[in-house]
């Protein structure tokens, strides 16, 4: 045999560079252990919880298990917070593309809960109930928390060094600039309640409905200018873990997110959970249903999460979070060993639904059926709305840039832009 045949024979040279890639991406990265505890105080019994600790991504293959954690705080009646417990989930998974990996999954999640959050707010609507609710939708896969929120219910995130930081956005009107300008340019009306002799009193509220929050699931008799569009935000957890505490707006008007954190640390979450619904019991009374879940994220070779002194609030932000490019080529960029710190995937918050879904959203033009980004549904596209549509409704419209949309959803979108009427105001 030749010189030359023994060369060819030879496997071709890999870079050093592709081996170390190989190696990162098939790196088994030890999973966290996620331990859990509850507690709650009803005064209206409006509001309800979610946790589901068995979640797959792959169904039947334990390896890509997942947690769900969430809480429904109910206004005008119990209806939409139990749909939206009993529906949320399964809608949300159904916009998430089959067969794609693990790192895949989690970029798709912040549009899947989008999606899913505007579909189960048109199926609850379909039902022409009034009632609403306020979602704080939290998924853990690994080190990486994943949180979509509507409503004034909150999320908090307490690391190693006692640094807290909000996961979450208030969506009331008394406090948020941005979302009074987007109802009030929509066709809402701002403004507290007149009582007698002209005087207005309370907080500002959206009419009609007087609704304080200007995001919810449901709430038909409001205007769809109250939207279902999530704030979400995305993070990944050094391998020193964190405790989320999620709580109703019964915690959080009497409590503050330092207090919070503060009432529990050193305590194991179930214990957690019961402390700081007593300490807002103790600092408030029994105002409003109060209901917690306190989740730990820890190492897996660490039975509880240790508990380490607070240091000063002199720690910027910048130290807790490493902001990460929202192109994910540089995977290997994704490793953190600094404890404590906390890495941004995500974060948006906007309520235009064309913002959310972006430009790239999958689809299959190719078989002539398209399945609308939001419900799911297959359907030609002559049926509804797809990136080559012009204006359409009124003649201030945009060109629509987005995936396509049915019929439904695309009236959806146009009422919640504030294009087109909002539904009829439905009579209980």
């Amino acid at each position: 045999m030749s010189q030359a045949e023994v060369l060819r024979m030879k496997p071709p040279l890999v870079p050093l560079a592709t081996l170390i890639g190989r190696e990162l991406r098939n790196e088994k990265v030890e999973k966290p252990f996620v331990k859990y505890g509850q507690a709650a105080l009803a005064k209206k019994g409006e509001d309800y919880f979610l946790v589901k600790l068995d979640c797959q991504r792959i169904p039947g293959n334990p390896a890509t298990s997942f947690s769900v954690f969430a809480i429904f705080d109910g206004h005008n009646g119990i209806s939409a917070a139990i749909f939206a417990k009993e529906n949320l989930l399964s809608n949300v998974l159904s916009a998430i593309p089959q067969g794609i990996s693990r790192e895949e999954w989690l970029q798709a999640l912040p549009r899947a809960l989008v999606a899913g959050f505007v579909k189960t707010d048109i199926e609850f609507q379909q039902r022409g109930e009034t009632s609403g609710t306020t979602v704080t939708f939290v998924v853990i896969d690994g080190w990486t928390v994943t949180v979509a929120s509507v409503g004034d219910s909150r999320c908090i995130l307490d690391t190693q060094g006692g640094i807290v930081s909000l996961l979450t956005v208030d969506h009331r009107l008394e406090e948020n600039a941005e979302e009074r300008e987007r109802v009030t340019a929509s066709g809402g009306e701002v403004g507290r309640l007149n009582v007698f002799g002209g005087n207005e009193v309370g907080p500002l509220r959206c009419w009609p409905g007087g609704l304080c929050l200007s995001r919810s699931i449901g709430d038909t008799d409001v205007g769809e200018f109250i939207v279902p569009i999530p704030h979400v935000k995305q993070v990944k957890l050094s391998n020193a873990g964190g405790r989320l505490i999620i709580a109703s707006d019964g915690i959080w008007d009497a409590l503050s997110s330092e207090m919070a954190a503060k009432s529990c640390r050193g305590l194991p979450a179930d214990l957690g959970a019961k402390m700081v619904v007593k300490e807002a019991l103790r600092s408030r009374g029994l105002k409003d249903d109060t209901t917690c879940l306190v989740v730990d994220i820890i190492p897996s070779d660490q039975p509880v999460l240790p508990s380490t002194p607070r240091k000063k609030q002199n720690m910027l932000s910048s130290i807790l979070f490493r902001k990460k490019s929202l192109n994910f080529t540089n995977k290997t960029t994704n490793k953190l060993s600094a404890i404590g710190v906390v890495e941004e995937l995500f974060e948006e918050g906007s309520a235009v639904l064309a913002e959310r879904l972006g430009k790239d959203f999958p689809t299959n033009a190719n078989s002539g059926i398209f399945r609308c980004a939001v419900c799911q549904v297959d359907q030609p596209p002559a049926e509804g709305l797809t990136m080559s549509s012009g204006p359409f409704f009124s003649h201030g419209s945009k060109r629509w840039e987005g995936p396509f949309l049915c019929t439904n959803c695309r009236k959806k979108k146009d009422a919640m832009e504030g294009k087109r009427p909002s539904r009829p105001t439905v009579v209980a």
